[in-house]
């Protein structure tokens, strides 16, 4: 089939760039609307695509791929990760998985330090002292938040994200710490002047600073559970722009509640968009509205990943950004 005549379902509005092309290259469906398609939506939509573009909204479970038109042949997915699709189902019905990967590396280890900024310095705090008018002069004592030079920060998760915000973080003076499945090259940690700990418990309680970056999976899930929280010191600050389902939320909005923890900065959320309401307008958390890849180079560059994905699988040839169980 020519790239012309390829059904390419969009879930969710993209920039307008993007879409523009898509409409040039391929028979593309947009979503005008940007409304997130219901399960009974995405039945539909992936019983007339030949590709379906979903993005993180969308959960692609093992059910649906099974009831999938025999002419769905690829899920090109707008994002980096790929944990709202079952990749192995997928790829036992014969349909390609890709996704976005390394263009959004950058902007998430910005937010990610943005986040440790914020909720250590008490930005957003001070930023509603003065919203509000309530600024009546400067004092010694007052707004004083937490020094970061010198600190030892916990990335969970080396990957691209995880170094980027090393890189960072060592500008800050701050001192690099790692947990992953493995290690990185001696010549990254070396760079980074990173220290590797194959157990995260014994990382967890050694840290000032502890920032999420590994991608969601069974292994992963509620990484941060109670019993992790509990390892942590009462003065660390704990960021997450990677997936909500890393962090059993009930469990730390009751370690915010009882102190056990200094402050919270997230991004993502474990039951998206819904937020737990132990954790909204406390002051030493920081809440955003997941938007770590948010800035408008990395959301073209995505969606021209998508594009760069479906023409090579329309030419032919292995798409640049397959996806496969192995990886995950």
């Amino acid at each position: 089939m020519s790239a012309s005549n390829l059904k390419v379902v969009l879930t969710r509005r993209l920039p307008d760039a993007v879409e523009t092309r898509m409409r040039e290259l391929f028979d593309a469906e947009l979503n005008l609307t940007d409304a997130p398609m219901d399960r009974a939506a995405l039945e539909a939509a992936m019983q007339r695509a030949d590709v379906l573009a979903p993005t993180i909204t969308d959960r692609i479970d093992a059910d649906l791929i099974a009831g999938a038109g025999e002419q769905l042949k690829m899920i090109a997915n707008f994002g980096a990760g790929v944990d709202h699709i079952d990749v192995e189902a997928a790829v036992a019905r014969g349909i390609i998985v890709t996704n976005t990967p390394g263009v959004l590396t950058e902007d998430t280890a910005d937010l990610a330090m943005t986040l440790i900024l914020a909720v250590s310095r008490r930005v957003v705090e001070g930023a509603q002292v003065m919203a509000e008018g309530r600024f009546t002069g400067w004092t010694p004592t007052w707004m004083n938040g937490r020094k970061l030079w010198g600190k030892r920060l916990g990335i969970v998760g080396m990957g691209r994200i995880g170094q980027a915000l090393a890189r960072r973080a060592k500008a800050f003076g701050l001192q690099v710490h790692y947990h992953n499945r493995k290690p990185v090259s001696a010549a990254i940690e070396a760079e980074l002047g990173a220290t590797y700990w194959d157990d995260l418990d014994q990382m967890l309680g050694r840290m000032d600073l502890i920032s999420l970056n590994c991608p969601a999976t069974k292994e992963t899930h509620h990484l941060m559970s109670a019993e992790q929280l509990a390892k942590l010191q009462s003065h660390v600050i704990l960021v997450n722009t990677a997936r909500g389902e890393l962090i059993d939320e009930a469990a730390l909005a009751d370690a915010v509640r009882e102190k056990a923890i200094a402050g919270v900065g997230l991004d993502v959320f474990e039951h998206e968009p819904s937020v737990h309401p132990g954790l909204v307008g406390q002051p030493n958390v920081v809440l955003l509205p997941h938007m770590g890849s948010a800035t408008l180079e990395t959301r073209r560059e995505m969606g021209e990943r998508v594009i760069q994905n479906i023409m090579t699988y329309a030419n032919g040839h292995r798409p640049p950004d397959r996806v496969i169980p192995a990886m995950l």
